[in-house]
């Protein structure tokens, strides 16, 4: 049993010199720009109840695989499936810069489907979540990141997705902020959500994950339980950081010539919003962990 399935996915995006060749495609029909894939043949399951640590060099496509799992965009190949309401908590991701922070919630509110009611019913808890005082009433664009984080992460955590995808949101809060949102994560894990966490911190995503997923430069490298795939991960980062710089442009440039290359397939990639999981298929799931665990 899965929350989260993808496919052989591949998300590829054109690249062009200048605007004019994007032009001469659109109207032409003439390929001008170079073919890259952020992400190529990613094939995995999530059951529910993981927290799944996604890591991974700057480049490697992890904020194409939130935007992915969020449903922002969709694959150019492959299937995916969700089962159930996703929620992305990106730095300001999703925020009208020129709305306050209650517009905002307003405005978020309506996109996910809620009634007027349900928005003011949800509203004080997100406030108090956020913590941000008066600014609630002040335009986002007047927000420092921190305080966008805070919003953004309230706002997600109190819609009470099924799958929520936190993609570098807890690098510019503070640690007290830090410290509820992981407890807010740990609660979310209890009950059976699914969540990806994508952060640059290897010790947090040791600390709060029970899977990872090391993406390089649009691949999976390795993927199972996060102490095996952080630990693997660490030697690369050794090994990487010991190497030249020509021998680092080097390794980069061998990766990059996979990353243009064409994926050899024609039918174009789908996402597919399933319904949540029932409380008996969730409780199967947290019995069947117990019964392994005690093993």
């Amino acid at each position: 049993m899965y929350q989260v399935k993808f496919e052989n996915v591949s998300k590829r995006y054109t690249l062009y010199n200048k605007q004019s060749d994007k032009l001469k495609e659109i109207f032409f029909s003439k390929a001008g720009g170079k073919q890259f894939y952020a992400l190529r043949n990613v094939t995995f399951e999530v059951p529910p109840g993981e927290v799944v640590g996604i890591i991974g060099i700057n480049g490697s496509g992890k904020s194409t695989m939130s935007n992915l799992l969020a449903d922002v965009m969709p694959p150019t190949h492959g299937k995916i499936e969700l089962h159930g309401k996703t929620a992305l908590i990106a730095i300001s991701s999703g925020l009208n810069g020129n709305l306050t922070g209650l517009e905002n919630i307003e405005l978020k509110g309506l996109m996910l489907g809620m009634t007027k009611q349900e928005i003011i019913d949800l509203t004080p808890a997100i406030i108090e979540f956020a913590d941000i005082g008066d600014f609630i009433n002040q335009p986002v664009k007047t927000y420092s990141s921190g305080m966008k984080s805070r919003l953004g992460f309230a706002i997600s955590i109190n819609v009470d997705p099924d799958i929520l995808v936190i993609d570098e949101a807890l690098s510019v809060g503070d640690q007290t902020f830090t410290d509820k949102c992981l407890a807010k994560m740990n609660e979310f894990k209890e009950r059976g959500k699914t969540i990806f966490f994508i952060s640059h911190s290897v010790s947090q995503v040791r600390q709060f994950c029970t899977l990872g997923l090391w993406l390089e430069f649009g691949e999976v490298r390795e993927y199972g339980p996060v102490d095996e795939v952080v630990r693997e991960y660490n030697k690369f980062l050794k090994w990487f950081r010991n190497l030249s710089k020509e021998q680092q442009d080097s390794f980069k440039a061998d990766k990059l010539k996979r990353r243009t290359t064409v994926v050899d397939a024609t039918e174009l990639g789908e996402t597919y919003i399933l319904p949540p999981l029932t409380e008996e298929q969730l409780q199967t799931r947290h019995s069947s962990v117990a019964v392994s665990n005690e093993a």
